[in-house]
Formats: C-alpha cells, structure tokens, sequence
C-alpha cells in the first residue's frame, strides 16, 4: 500500500490535483500495482479525503503562527495503549518530535493518528509513518518545510553520525 502512496505522492502535487479514486484506481492499475495494493491505497486515500475535509484550518499553513506554536504546556496528549501498540515508541516519538518542532499542529497530529491506526502491520514503522505524515500535508495541499521535509525523506539508515 505503501508504495502506491509514494506514487500517488510523487505524481500528484497536491491532494486536490488527484483524480477521482476511481479514475485514480485505473491510471494506478495501468502503471503496474497490484490490485489488493490499489484497493487498499483507496480506501486509506478515502478515509484521509474525510478526515482532511472535516478539518478547519486557515487557508495558508505558512501564515498562521498560531498553528505551528507547540500547545500549551497545561495540554498534553495522552495516546491509548491500542496507539501505543500499533504504532510503538519510534513512531510516537516521532511524532511528539514534529509536534513540539511546531511543524505538526494538534489537528494534523490526529489526522496522522487516525490514518496511521488505519494502516497495516504492528507496529507502523518509522519510514511508513514518514510517508503518512507527508500524505497529511499533501491532503491540504501544502508541503512541510525544507528542513521538515528532509527530516521526512531522508535515510537515517545512512547518516553518518558527528
């Protein structure tokens, strides 16, 4: 599934420049996916159309300050032992990570929540939770910044440590 998601990614620039799922499932089924893959690609793709849609935030992510300020020090998270679970300590990490670098606001933090609960394998690793972070953004229409951006995409396998 997530090879379709880099795909669909890579070659779609923003989430309202994708076709329709169906069309979408016919152009990837026509570059070669399998069609278990595409269907489950779709059906995640669909549940983050929602969860996208029934998010309000402000048109533009790099004008609001507001939103990338980490919440305040008296609210916190508290994830439940099925995210525990799914996702492990690396993911979570991860994630708490973007969230106080004030690079994932609390609304997409859940969008990631939920479609990362929504994806397989237990735990979630970190190169898939990667590729659902950047889904979350590429659902707005926005891209994370440079150094975001790079944090997302690049190897940590081959780092060279200083």
């Amino acid at each position: 599934m997530f090879e379709v998601l880099v795909f669909v990614y890579e070659n779609y620039w923003r989430g309202d420049a994708c076709p329709e799922l169906e069309q979408l499932g016919r152009k990837l089924s026509a570059h070669g996916f399998e069609a278990d893959e595409i269907n489950d690609a779709l059906v995640w793709l669909d549940g983050l159309n929602v969860a996208a849609q029934n998010t309000q935030l402000p048109p533009d992510l790099s004008q609001r300050p507001a939103l990338h300020q980490p919440q305040a020090s008296t609210s916190m998270r508290i994830y439940s032992v099925a995210e525990q679970d799914h996702l492990g300590a690396q993911c979570l990490g991860f994630v708490s990570f973007l969230e106080s670098s004030g690079v994932l606001p609390a609304p997409m933090r859940e969008i990631v929540m939920d479609r990362a609960m929504a994806a397989p394998g237990a735990p979630v690793s970190l190169d898939d939770l990667k590729i659902i972070v950047l889904m979350v953004y590429w659902s707005f229409g926005e891209e994370p910044d440079a150094l975001v951006l790079d944090e997302l995409c690049d190897d940590a396998e081959f780092r060279l440590p200083h």
